[in-house]
């Protein structure tokens, strides 16, 4: 049994007037998924280096067997060249639709047209594409993932309430190019700007890897020993930070307070020891929405553009209880 035609989402779409009507056309240009008992999905993967990335593909993988799907995987080792080239694998062995995690935002879009030339739909996890280039419901079916403007935002405005005469901040930016590094900057950087006595005093990529963190901090902190804050865009490089404060002598949560975004155990835990100040979730359990999404799309339902997660905030207000339920 075959979905519901876009042929009839254009003529549903038309009676619903002009904004349905736009809505049904970028649906129909889509590649159709069939509703089978099974499919062939791909999945490719950015990377696996750190717990965030093990712990979403675990979620992919164990959702896919549940379902008793055929899962393609793919781990591009943190190169935009061969994420694409997985993609173009996936593609010649025929899979049914493609989960892709772009690195980049640009780089990427060879694959996401690739897939579609092929008939094959995309749907983008965690990290979009630019959007002057491709767009959801017309290149690719959605977005999964989370508000990273809003994550930087919320970092921002704890930091206000809790550190209300100011601070001189080192940012450690995440993948240059990548949808999160670019909005958990902007959505930061832009709730303070203007506020008295707040101070971004060097931004600089630490690639969202421990040792780069690490490093990065280490250097900032010399030519900035006056910084008391290190606002980190992932887990991985505030573990990094905290190893560099400790080995420059200074003590994590008392010297330097040290925010993070992602939310794994480790870093919870940190807050619950004080080394971390506050951590925004960024949710890597994509397993269900993941294939729920794609079924909604086989039934033939017009999905939204972006399907969002909903994510938590951890502090000392609440860490000790919640440890356990982190990734």
């Amino acid at each position: 049994m075959t979905s519901i035609t876009r042929r009839t989402i254009l003529l549903a779409a038309s009676a619903l007037g002009a904004v349905g009507l736009t809505a049904g056309i970028a649906f129909a240009d889509l590649p159709v998924l069939a509703k089978k008992d099974t499919y062939k999905v791909g999945f490719a993967q950015t990377e696996s280096n750190n717990p965030w990335r093990i712990a979403q593909t675990e979620s992919m993988q164990a959702k896919a067997k549940e379902l008793g799907f055929q899962l393609v995987y793919t781990d591009a080792a943190g190169s935009a060249a061969k994420q694409v080239a997985d993609v173009n694998s996936m593609i010649a062995q025929g899979v049914d639709l493609i989960f892709l995690a772009p690195r980049e935002e640009k780089p990427l879009i060879p694959a996401v047209m690739a897939a579609k030339k092929a008939g094959i739909p995309v749907i983008l996890l965690d990290r979009n594409v630019d959007q002057s280039l491709a767009k959801a419901g017309e290149d690719y079916i959605t977005f999964i993932g989370s508000d990273f403007i809003d994550e930087g935002k919320r970092m921002a405005e704890w930091l206000v309430k809790n550190k209300p005469d100011g601070a001189k901040i080192i940012e450690l930016e995440g993948t240059t190019g990548s949808s999160p590094a670019n909005d958990r900057k902007k959505g930061f950087d832009e709730a303070l700007a203007g506020m008295a006595g707040f101070e971004i005093v060097a931004s600089q990529t630490g690639d969202f890897a421990r040792d780069k963190g690490r490093q990065v901090a280490e250097a900032l902190l010399q030519a900035h020993p006056d910084a008391n804050v290190i606002y980190a865009h992932n887990d991985e490089m505030a573990m990094g930070a905290i190893a560099a404060l400790e080995a420059a002598g200074k003590v994590p949560g008392k010297d330097v307070l040290v925010l993070s975004i992602d939310g794994g155990k480790e870093a919870v835990q940190a807050v619950v020891d004080g080394k971390i100040a506050a951590v925004v979730e960024c949710n890597p359990r994509f397993g269900p929405k993941a294939f729920e999404t794609m079924a909604r799309y086989a039934a033939g339902e017009a999905i939204e553009p972006w399907v969002k997660n909903i994510d938590a905030f951890y502090d000392p207000s609440n860490a000790k209880d919640e440890v356990a339920n982190a990734y």
